[in-house]
């Protein structure tokens, strides 16, 4: 059992630096082939810092483990909101840009609405995948053409300091590429290995270990960047990687995972899912409210998460 918990610890530290090492390594070659930061921090750094979570439920999809895949999705959607959110607002309260609030937000609430509706059936099919997985590129390819008319906006916000910088050469980007994505593989594999071992050993099921551990441990990267672009007061960097992260995870991750293999996960509940819905509808008002999510309203997310595990706690 300890064995298995290093395991666990070992394999959160890969997906951790794996992430590091591709959102790094393709920043910067973006930067060099001439995309703008805020194209960059759009798409490249939200979607890089959902990678452990790519990777974990490919890899769950592929061991038939479909509560893994799902819960790790569910799951991290809310934390992502819960404690992701709840914490950068502590440090910083966060201005909120229009584009968010207009657009994303709303776009989130509207893949999550969708997710809850295909999966009412405990299964997602290769087909669904396929809509999932053609909803993400539609969303890249206006988040790039929204970027374009933002460019000049940047300059003035400073945002791109968040944003790692271009690398001496490409190879090196290549190399950090290249180093990540072992490090996801391997850190994956583990996580998901000794993960299911110890659920089994204290008869928690599946989908709990999924919805918290998993989910918790594959949203590291998220909560570094979001803290880090909290601390410099860089707020468009912490909220963009937030919503666009939940987003990619629910067209992107769960299309992937369900066209390399459907998925079966009847071991999420109505409660998993409601509580995706709540954090996820509450965010609106909570952005709009001042354009500004305020440290009082951090703290409500955080409180609110709390009790989501009090209520899973028994499961």
């Amino acid at each position: 059992m300890t064995a298995d918990l290093l395991y666990i610890a070992l394999a959160l530290v890969l997906l951790f630096f794996g992430a590091e090492g591709l959102v790094r390594g393709s920043a910067s070659l973006a930067l060099r082939a001439g995309l703008s930061p805020l194209m960059v921090g759009l798409t490249i750094v939200a979607f890089g810092t959902s990678s452990p979570e790519l990777v974990v439920s490919i890899e769950a999809a592929l061991s038939q483990q479909g509560d893994i895949s799902v819960g790790n999705v569910i799951g991290s959607n809310t934390f992502n909101i819960g404690i992701i959110l709840g914490l950068t607002a502590l440090i910083c309260p966060i201005p909120v840009h229009a584009q968010i609030i207009k657009v994303d937000a709303p776009i989130a609430l509207l893949v999550t609405l969708l997710i809850v509706f295909l999966l009412v059936d405990g299964t997602l099919a290769r087909p669904e995948g396929a809509v999932l997985v053609a909803g993400i590129l539609a969303y890249i390819c206006m988040n790039i053409v929204l970027a374009r008319r933002e460019a000049a906006g940047l300059a003035d916000t400073g945002a791109g300091e968040a944003l790692p910088g271009v690398s001496r050469h490409w190879l090196v980007d290549a190399g950090f590429i290249l180093f990540g994505l072992v490090l996801l593989v391997l850190g994956s594999r583990l996580l998901v290995e000794h993960a299911v071992i110890v659920a089994q050993a204290f008869g928690v099921s599946q989908a709990v270990i999924g919805l918290t551990i998993i989910a918790a441990g594959t949203s590291m990267p998220e909560l570094a960047t979001s803290l880090v672009a909290a601390m410099r007061r860089q707020p468009d960097i912490a909220i963009g990687n937030v919503v666009g992260s939940n987003v990619f995870n629910v067209l992107g991750i769960l299309g992937i995972a369900s066209v390399v293999a459907p998925l079966q996960a009847p071991g999420i509940s109505v409660t998993d899912y409601a509580a995706m819905i709540l954090f996820t509808v509450l965010l609106l008002p909570l952005l709009y409210t001042g354009r500004k999510l305020h440290r009082i309203e951090g703290t409500l997310l955080l409180v609110m998460y709390a009790a989501y595990l009090y209520i899973l706690w028994p499961r």
